[in-house]
């Protein structure tokens, strides 16, 4: 399986170099504008490499004989997202287009984990109902959140990264999905990261609606199946970090009556990134480890028991919630100075 996984990570780099060619061709780029954390003009759509890392696996798998009916729906659900992710890259699609479609991918997605078998009771279709309606409304919230997240260099692939690891190391026990298919998501993230782990202004690329939204669905798939083998819905702290920052953020521009979807800069990392001058890496490094912590923590320091759990995850929230109230309250004057200056 080395030799394969090699082969698909050379592969990827060089599906990626030839996207870059494609890109600059096309014009499909980013131009900086007020609101930007970069400055200078970067090529869109470098995360496409995580579909194109999904869809090696799947070639992978046929060649090695495994069966991957139980998958087609999730593929062709990403395929479907990712390809009007990458369209809206290149020519803005209008809001509801972009829900409908996420709404369809999410629930062919669902198809593919088969939610529901593991919670409901025998011939209790309401709650499977109810379950697929608030699973529906969180898949299509993480993945705005994690597309509203993608705004510095490195924070995607970082983040990315700490979601799918913890992920890797339950699944050698649990087995709730392929081991080749975190495997090969993470060689994707990883390929992503030589072109935009970078310091500001020395990206390749960036990961674009098709990178950001992409990766999200993946790692969505990977914590359904996690939540449906274990039935235990507080896995859901491998997102807590991006969870607290997400939520709040849009709760915080709700109370300044501003518009959602209008672009800002009033992340925490957008703070530490262009108000405080911090350094790209070092903000995306420094949410790839709180996340980590938080989940090393729950995976190896958390009692296994259904009380347990959620006590670590109310306890984990809160604490970020603090220390994210605690850093706007210090800090977000700053971003208010820099508003005040735009109108001058």
């Amino acid at each position: 399986m080395i030799l394969s996984y090699l082969i698909i990570a050379l592969l990827l780099i060089v599906a990626e170099l030839v996207y870059f060619k494609i890109a600059d061709k096309c014009n499909i780029i980013d131009k900086p504008n007020e609101r930007s954390s970069h400055s200078t003009i970067v090529l869109r759509g470098g995360g496409i490499i995580f579909t194109l890392s999904m869809i090696a696996w799947a070639i992978l798998m046929v060649l090695q004989g495994n069966d991957i009916t139980g998958y087609l729906p999730f593929l062709c659900g990403l395929l479907l997202i990712a390809g009007v992710s990458f369209w809206d890259d290149v020519h803005s699609l209008p809001d509801s287009v972009r829900m409908i479609v996420q709404i369809v991918s999410i629930l062919l997605m669902f198809w593919s984990i088969n939610l529901g078998s593991g919670f409901t009771i025998q011939g209790s279709w309401l709650l499977q109902v109810v379950i697929a309606a608030i699973a529906l409304f969180f898949c299509v919230g993480a993945t705005n959140i994690i597309n509203f997240m993608d705004g510095i260099n490195g924070i995607t692939a970082a983040y990315a990264f700490a979601m799918l690891l913890p992920m890797l190391l339950l699944n050698r026990d649990m087995s709730f999905v392929e081991e080749s298919y975190l495997v090969v998501a993470i060689i994707g993230v990883l390929v992503f990261s030589i072109f935009n782990f970078r310091p500001k202004g020395k990206a390749k690329c960036f990961a674009g609606d098709v990178g950001s939204i992409g990766i999200a669905f993946i790692i969505l798939f990977a914590l359904g199946r996690l939540m449906l083998e274990t039935k235990d819905i507080t896995y859901i702290v491998f997102f807590l970090v991006y969870g607290i920052d997400g939520s709040l953020t849009i709760f915080h521009r709700i109370m300044l009556h501003e518009n959602l979807g209008q672009a800002h800069r009033k992340h925490a990392y957008q703070l530490m990134a262009n108000e405080l001058k911090m350094s790209h890496v070092v903000v995306s490094l420094l949410y790839m480890a709180m996340q980590l912590v938080v989940s090393l923590g729950f995976i190896y320091l958390c009692p296994d028991t259904v009380l347990a759990h959620w006590i670590y995850l109310i306890a984990a929230g809160l604490v970020l919630a603090v220390a994210y109230v605690v850093f706007k309250m210090k800090y977000y004057h700053l971003h208010e100075e820099y508003l005040a200056s735009l109108k001058k």
